[in-house]
């Protein structure tokens, strides 16, 4: 497929963000680039200066392996920069039709992952795929995150939610590094699966609707989300400063699951239960009308 122009954006984003301090070179004079000139790379990377010049012009069609290498080295990529550095370098190779047969079909979750998430019913799961969709939840994680359920604009889906709801900054204490984070996952998924319209209609909804995710989009970071500690300000119980661990079902990289749970004895371990104790209630509430009509 033709990704020269996000090849180009990346390459060049990264090399400016290398000083020459940080690769090791010496600074003479004053400089008009914000990072590394094309020269200090391709020196850094052990190629001819053309070479590079031609890679960062979105040519990285039968570039080897070693240079790739070469090149995430020179430009200090992070194991998930040099990841997308590769994922670009394989979409560049990929002929349109062996591109276009892989394109993802809708992943169906097995009935098995619902009861699993039943069966823990004290910490709240949620099963989600690579475009944010919530596939899943058990109970405590539908109520953890009802904010996103009850915005009927959001389609369960947080990258949504986060960006074009106005109750997410309220819900994610640390809403800045959600963003950045889903952003540059969205650009990693957007690469691996170039062919996924409900991937990029949902890109090109948020670039157009959202000036925080266009500002971000254009950044060309790439992150992926990690087992660590989410902060929320949930509208019933308040604080939660709860440790996710995240994990993909097996055979499959585009669904995942997410568990939550809250330190023994910490203030959140008090409001997971009162938010149990919410759910319950929320749950019951309309039986109890049916019972009576």
């Amino acid at each position: 497929m033709d990704n020269r122009a996000e090849i180009r954006a990346f390459l060049k984003s990264r090399r400016d963000k290398v000083t020459p301090e940080q690769a090791g070179l010496p600074v003479y004079g004053n400089r008009r680039v914000l990072g590394l000139r094309r020269s200090e790379v391709a020196m850094l990377a052990g190629v001819s200066v053309e070479y590079y010049t031609r890679l960062e012009r979105g040519s990285l069609g039968g570039v080897s392996d070693s240079v790739l290498d070469a090149l995430a080295k020179a430009l200090r990529l992070d194991d998930t920069e040099r990841t997308h550095l590769y994922d670009l370098a394989r979409a560049a190779n990929a002929s349109p039709s062996r591109a276009r047969r892989s394109a993802p079909a809708r992943p169906a979750v097995r009935p098995g992952v619902q009861r699993m998430l039943d069966a823990i019913p004290t910490l709240p799961a949620l099963v989600t795929n690579h475009r944010f969709d919530i596939l899943l939840a058990n109970p405590l994680g539908r109520a953890l995150y009802s904010p996103v359920f009850e915005d009927s604009t959001c389609g369960a889906n947080t990258a949504r939610f986060c960006f074009l709801s106005p109750a997410a900054r309220q819900f994610y204490v640390d809403w800045e590094r959600i963003a950045q984070t889903a952003v540059g996952a969205l650009r990693v998924e957007a690469t691996k699966n170039p062919y996924d319209r409900e991937l990029s209609n949902l890109i090109g909804e948020l670039s157009t609707r959202s000036d925080a995710f266009r500002v971000m989009w254009g950044a060309h970071d790439v992150r992926v989300f990690r087992d660590g500690t989410k902060r929320f300000r949930h509208p019933v119980v308040g604080l939660l400063d709860l440790d996710h661990e995240s994990m993909f079902l097996s055979s499959d990289d585009q669904i995942g699951v997410a568990v939550y749970t809250a330190a023994p004895g910490s203030a959140a371990e008090d409001g997971l239960k009162l938010l149990a104790s919410w759910a319950a209630t929320a749950q019951a509430a309309p039986a109890e009308v049916d019972s009576e009509t």
